[in-house]
């Protein structure tokens, strides 16, 4: 057995969590939207060689899957600075 849950109190940075959020989401939506662009108007030009013998479908969709890694360690590092900030100033 194991002891009780750890008492969780209120999130003072809740409001600014999910706003950052937010923006991160639209940023992406932003960059994913010139993808399938690209992809609906201009077919062709994803076929274009870019980056040695890689063309640009591959390596717009890699940096799409990178780019949302990133953006997944920019939103936990800055959430977690949000919440020492506003909840350990409320608990004083």
């Amino acid at each position: 057995m194991h002891g009780p849950a750890a008492k969780l109190g209120a999130d003072n940075a809740a409001a600014k969590k999910a706003k950052l959020g937010v923006i991160l989401f639209f940023v992406y939506l932003i960059i994913y939207s010139g993808f399938v662009v690209i992809g609906l108007y201009d077919p062709d030009l994803m076929g274009a060689h870019v980056l040695g013998k890689q063309n640009l479908a591959i390596v717009y969709g890699f940096g799409l899957i990178i780019l949302a890694v990133v953006m997944g360690f920019i939103y936990n590092a800055a959430c977690t600075r949000m919440e020492n900030k506003m909840n350990n100033k409320q608990g004083r």
